[in-house]
């Protein structure tokens, strides 16, 4: 995203309320346009969101006296002028002319031409980079279809632009041969029609996404910028202390962040296979407050003492520690049931549990059986209150359970038309409902895991591809879109959504939600910003 930098500093003293109206001479006054503002040398950056009037205010306990900078971001427009008196800053925004650097990859998915099935196909590549990337390139199909598409399938899901890494061996449950083909062919005819190849402009219109109204500007963001931008704080969570601990989904670091002060402390995690990618995912406690971690492509479990500061660590067995082994959710919630630890293992499709005493792994391969080609891809585990362990297929629409006690596997298929409704990451909610985001199905799930029943909500923006859900305490579920940069908020009771925009692109992964708070507050890492992000909602 680009923001517009208003009249580079200003003071603002220790009683200043920053507050003033924004408006353009297109609409006047101005609703659903956030602005930020970051002190000088700050690490720190604050959000607030105009309303029906076009005000915009910051509460004087969010900003500290100093010189201060401010951003806006309203698609389509821009900043042209210069600010004035300290504590009243009213904004003129003008029509930009260059909307393209501006759009979001939910807006570009709105702007380019083509089927659902097409546009699916890009859901594939927001992972690592963003879509203007591809709608700047000058690529025609040939090029690839035998170049570009080969190149992105050599790298690991946690490469970013600024940190590329290649994969040492390809998921045994993928399209392979003549079905790779297939794949990029189709992929390759497409990019080719929406990109601007050797044009100066592209052959379709340019849309944006309508800005925030309503409850959706009663807001606040903080922002927390990390100390590199190769960090990509995927998992964030905040302890019964108020610090926020993220893991570096690229590098081999926990992250710990002390919000009141912004300072960011990182416990280095060694390489336990040298040589393969680097990178840890799934960030969860167990009741003790430890920190558990699955270290991907390293094939390493990893428990963090927070009191000691100290790291245990588990390795996979040789049999399952294979070049493709890949261990990115460790789901340690109800291990003290009975001792047990579960995981995922994405390289051949499997589930493992370990028993923390021992060290013994066991593990589950549940389509171990399926016809050739037929791809899976379990994405996440996540245990009932009596350790049974539920697993998402993100290449389907299946749910699944293995008994704690028997190992029996059962299958529960989603109910949506959609055969690769990809079930991705969720939660197990006091009641043992599962809750559950539905990414190539704009939908938010939920299935009760004593009936067997589902219940489904859709999205209200086309292209919302939700990653993960939260409940809180007050039963709203909390989702965030890796496409339009939105959160988006679930009365489960009435199916009434609102939908937040966060101040800049974001690549929203895993969600949380801290329940000390009143109204609660919902924590995200900017998976592709280097930054952590709270959203504060008023109401």
């Amino acid at each position: 995203m680009r923001f517009t930098l208003l009249a580079l500093f200003f003071p603002l003293s220790v009683f200043a309320q920053l507050s003033g109206t924004v408006a353009s001479k297109e609409e006047g006054p101005m609703e659903g346009v956030l602005v930020s503002a970051k002190r000088a040398g700050s690490t720190i950056t604050v959000t607030v969101v105009s309303d029906a009037k076009g005000n915009y205010s910051f509460p004087a306990a969010k900003l500290a006296p100093g010189k201060y900078a401010l951003k806006v971001r309203a698609a389509g427009f821009e900043y042209s002028g210069e600010a004035s008196v300290p504590g009243s800053k009213d904004l003129a925004l003008v029509k930009t002319n260059d909307l393209a650097s501006q759009l979001s990859n939910g807006e570009w998915m709105a702007s380019m031409p083509g089927t659902d099935a097409q546009k699916g196909q890009l859901l594939n590549c927001v992972g690592c980079h963003t879509l203007e990337r591809i709608a700047r390139s000058p690529y025609d199909a040939d090029t690839f279809m035998k170049t570009l598409l080969p190149r992105m399938q050599g790298y690991v899901n946690q490469s970013i632009p600024q940190h590329p890494q290649l994969r040492k061996a390809e998921r045994l449950m993928e399209e392979r041969g003549d079905q790779r083909v297939q794949v990029y062919r189709a992929a390759a005819e497409y990019l080719a029609t929406i990109n601007l190849g050797p044009e100066k402009l592209w052959s379709y219109p340019l849309r944006t996404l309508p800005r925030p109204t309503g409850r959706a500007t009663r807001v606040i963001y903080t922002e927390y910028d990390l100390p590199r931008e190769t960090i990509s704080p995927h998992d964030v969570i905040v302890d019964a202390q108020g610090i926020a601990w993220y893991s570096s989904f690229g590098e081999q670091n926990l992250g710990r962040l002390d919000p009141k002060t912004g300072a960011v402390k990182e416990y280095a995690i060694p390489e336990h296979k040298p040589g393969f990618p680097t990178g840890l995912l799934g960030l969860r406690p167990d009741r003790d407050g430890n920190l558990w971690l699955g270290n991907m492509y390293q094939a390493t479990i990893a428990r963090f003492d927070r009191k000691s500061g100290k790291f245990t660590y588990w390795q996979l067995p040789p049999e399952q520690n294979i070049d493709a082994a890949q261990v990115n959710m460790v789901s340690p919630q109800f291990a003290h049931v009975d001792g047990k630890v579960w995981m995922q293992n994405n390289g051949f499709a499997g589930v493992h549990r370990l028993d923390v005493a021992t060290g013994r792994i066991e593990t589950w391969e549940p389509f171990k059986n399926a016809p050739k080609g037929e791809p899976h891809n379990i994405y996440d585990v996540i245990p009932d209150s009596k350790n049974n362990a539920w697993f998402t297929d993100f290449r389907r629409r299946d749910i699944g359970r293995i008994d704690a006690k028997t190992g029996e596997l059962k299958l529960f298929q989603i109910p949506v038309e959609n055969r690769a409704a990809a079930p991705r990451r969720g939660m197990m909610d006091a009641q043992d409902r599962l809750w559950f985001a539905l990414y190539r199905d704009d939908r938010v799930g939920m299935l009760d895991t004593s009936s067997g029943k589902f219940t489904l909500w859709q999205m209200p923006t086309r292209w919302a591809s939700p990653y993960d859900v939260a409940l809180d305490k007050d039963g709203e579920a909390w989702t965030g879109s890796m496409i339009t940069d939105q959160v988006a908020r679930l009365d489960p009771k009435s199916g009434a959504i609102v939908e937040y925009l966060l101040p800049r692109k974001t690549n929203i992964r895993r969600v949380f939600v801290d329940n000390s708070t009143t109204p609660v507050t919902f924590w995200v890492g900017s998976n592709h910003g280097a930054s952590i992000v709270k959203l504060e909602p008023l109401d």
